[in-house]
């Protein structure tokens, strides 16, 4: 009954049926839940979809109108010339732009699905591109591994420099990208001060892309608090933002602004940022200038440089809300204070480095 009632709002919303303080209380409402933002992209889409076909549909019916008086005017006639001139002299213009729009909609039509074919492929496949670049990089470095071995000797297990990801608690959870770890027989983590701990994926978010690790070695003991604390609303467009990742083996910072509020091909779960990213970047932190965390680094859009992408932390916290009973306690340790909050960049990066972590991938 309520999934009823929020697609009763959403309709009078998009159909512009609310009254002014009820759009503005559910515009508002929309800004702090992300799912519900992503319902009325989606019904409003629904609804661009009906109003393009039923003005296929009527157009069809004015055709077969057309079409029907032509073969009744035209049968008595036939055999007069002057028949036909008649009729011509009245449907004359009336023929003209159904000819006109029916042409231009089949050619309309067939330039559209061309032109979201082929290239809306091809843009999802740059999109994705990351990816593949990942397991690229995995396939060379486990060559030349390989090759430098000597043949009598056993090659050892590659460990592949595969991504990043920062902890979400004081207890040993952590979060990345699901690419990062997918298919990983083993996996193990490092910060810049050279600590390093095993780690296991327990929970994946498929969705968004997004997967949780325990550290499972017996040294761990804690992280210790954490600075930075999670946004639960939107960002704002142009804001200055900022990551910490392990595009290579030494961390690197990169810096940028929110291009846009929403991510590829309009994706409303993810920002668009301008930052140059690379590979390694997958899963690290996104975080305002207060040192707020804003979102997880998602991917970047080839051939466009500084065109990156990152899915909003409001995903994230929804994913830990719906954790099963056992990861529960991930909720409850989840940062409360924001230490950055004042300090200069010098100083939060100083806080961080240690909070966030290369992801090693063993297969």
């Amino acid at each position: 009954m309520l999934e009823y009632r929020a697609y009763e709002q959403i309709e009078s919303y998009l159909n512009g049926e609310m009254a002014a303080e009820e759009k503005t209380a559910f515009e508002a409402l929309m800004r702090t839940d992300a799912r519900l933002a992503e319902q009325v992209r989606e019904h409003r889409q629904l609804l661009q979809t009906m109003h393009s076909f039923g003005q296929r549909q009527a157009l069809k019916k004015q055709l077969n109108h057309i079409h029907s008086e032509m073969e009744a005017e035209t049968a008595p006639a036939a055999a007069t010339p002057a028949g036909w001139k008649v009729f011509w002299n009245r449907h004359a213009q009336t023929i003209a732009v159904a000819a006109s729009v029916s042409l231009l909609s089949v050619f309309g039509a067939q330039w559209s699905v061309q032109q979201l074919k082929a290239p809306v492929r091809q843009q999802a496949d740059r999109y994705i591109e990351l990816r593949r670049e990942v397991e690229r990089l995995k396939k060379a470095q486990t060559a030349i591994i390989n090759g430098i071995n000597d043949a009598t000797k056993p090659a050892p297990r590659p460990a592949t420099f595969s991504g990043t990801g920062f902890a979400i608690s004081s207890d040993g959870f952590l979060v990345t990208s699901s690419h990062v770890v997918e298919g990983a027989d083993s996996v193990l983590i490092e910060n810049e001060s050279g600590e390093k701990f095993k780690v296991t994926e327990v929970y994946r978010d498929q969705i968004h892309d997004l997967s949780i690790l325990r550290v499972t070695d017996t040294t761990f003991q804690a992280f210790g608090a954490l600075p930075y604390t999670f946004k639960t609303e939107e960002a704002d467009l142009g804001e200055k933002v900022y990551t910490l990742g392990y595009p290579r083996e030494d961390i690197v910072f990169g810096e940028g602004s929110l291009s846009s509020s929403s991510g590829f091909e309009g994706d409303t779960t993810a920002y668009q940022i301008s930052i140059p990213l690379n590979p390694g970047n997958s899963g690290g932190p996104l975080l305002d200038d207060k040192g707020n965390l804003i979102g997880v680094i998602s991917g970047k859009q080839a051939g466009q440089e500084g065109t990156s992408f990152a899915i909003k932390s409001a995903y994230l916290l929804q994913m830990l809300a719906e954790l099963p009973p056992e990861l529960a306690p991930i909720k409850t340790s989840l940062p409360k204070n924001n230490t950055l909050l004042g300090q200069k960049r010098p100083q939060q990066l100083k806080k961080l480095k240690n909070y966030i972590f290369v992801v090693k991938v063993y297969n």
